[in-house]
């Protein structure tokens, strides 16, 4: 049963060079039909995701954070008259560090959320300039000082091993995020993912990323200053105070059943992966004609969910337990795994074996990329 929601919003507010939303970009948006048709798009969701209360709902997507706040809380009323709230529900919304979105953040607290999370990316106006936002640092701190007023909880995200950074740059930078005082931090490395802009600069010389000996002289700084601050890693690249992890994000690192709705939203519930329609007037064609936005729903095999599980249950610090994995999907917990490679990376400190809960330790995880097609039973990587 799904007791997470996710609510994809798929408007940018402007092109960016690096982002993949930019066929997204709109002068206008005819709020009612896009209120009735994700109003549709939820109440059919809710009528075969099950009744479970909802303890977590994402709103995400393009630009989240300029939706109207009036179609944030008929969303908000809409969920939790078909599924009910936990007591302590977690209600977050993805922002972007500008003054217009900022400006919006007192009506959307007034809607219902509680939780924001600012992408900040880069305390380092030429780093911005690098990354193509259309924010400067000026910007995003007074952004994230508006959303420390207004919102109960707040996380931003900054990149690093950006083309030659050096530790004590990130050593400087991170302390100075730190000292904001926000319960959670994501903090990732760049990728250079292939189709994206960041790839064909690399390959006609625009810069040379940083190498990956530098990149995890970083990742140890990163677990050095956010453990010394009181916000430990509880997953590879999140980082939170005690009880201030999100909530939503576990749902997909636990392997929890959640509803996806909107443009090109995902879900996973009862077995069943979930695929909305990408393109917003083919995914508003499809709820017109037939109640909902669905493109794709698809039973995964058992192998493949246990696949999908132990990939994303070995992202965090938790690790995962293997005899619970083996009930939940009939499988004998020695077909799940390599038990020689866990053993042998074991005896490295590269992972964990506790009881039957396995993970990867610090020192493993910056090679995790590397680890999971490892300890994960061939049988279910090929699943």
């Amino acid at each position: 049963m799904a007791r997470a929601l996710y609510i994809h919003w798929p408007f940018c507010l402007a092109k960016c060079p690096y982002c993949d939303f930019n066929s997204h970009v709109r002068d206008r948006v005819d709020v009612d039909a896009w209120q009735a048709a994700l109003l549709a798009d939820l109440r059919h969701e809710a009528g075969v995701a099950g009744s479970e209360p909802l303890h977590s709902i994402f709103f995400g997507g393009g630009t989240p954070s300029l939706m109207p706040p009036t179609l944030v809380e008929a969303l908000l009323g809409e969920a939790e008259k078909l599924w009910g709230f936990s007591p302590e529900i977690e209600i977050t919304l993805e922002a972007n560090p500008s003054s217009v979105e900022a400006a919006n953040f007192a009506d959307l607290a007034t809607a219902g959320v509680n939780r924001v999370s600012l992408g900040l990316q880069s305390l380092d106006d030429s780093a911005l300039r690098f990354l193509g936002r259309l924010h400067d640092a000026d910007e995003g701190l007074k952004a994230l000082e508006t959303a420390q007023c207004v919102f109960n909880r707040v996380s931003f995200d900054l990149i690093y091993a950006l083309p030659g950074q050096t530790p004590r740059d990130w050593q400087e930078q991170l302390s100075r995020a730190l000292g904001f005082g926000t319960g959670h931090l994501s903090l990732y490395q760049l990728t250079i993912e292939p189709g994206t802009r960041f790839a064909t600069d690399v390959r006609r010389g625009g810069f040379i990323p940083l190498g990956d000996d530098p990149a995890a002289d970083l990742f140890d700084v990163t677990r050095e200053l956010t453990d010394a601050a009181g916000l430990p890693s509880y997953e590879i690249s999140n980082h939170a105070r005690p009880g201030e992890e999100s909530r939503h994000n576990l749902t997909y690192w636990r392997y929890e059943d959640y509803a996806g709705i909107g443009p090109g939203a995902h879900g996973r519930r009862s077995g069943m992966a979930t695929l909305r329609h990408k393109k917003p007037e083919n995914w508003l064609d499809a709820v017109l004609r037939n109640g909902h936005g669905l493109k794709e729903e698809r039973a995964l095999g058992l192998p493949e969910q246990a696949s999908e599980a132990l990939l994303m249950g070995l992202r965090l610090r938790e690790g995962v337990d293997v005899q619970k994995l083996s009930s939940r999907f009939a499988i004998d917990a020695d077909a799940l795994i390599n038990r020689g490679e866990l053993t042998h990376y074991a005896s490295i400190g590269l992972t964990w074996d506790d009881g039957g809960r396995i993970g990867v330790t610090p020192a493993g995880m910056p090679l995790l990329d590397a680890l999971l097609p490892e300890l994960v039973a061939d049988e279910l990587v090929s699943a």
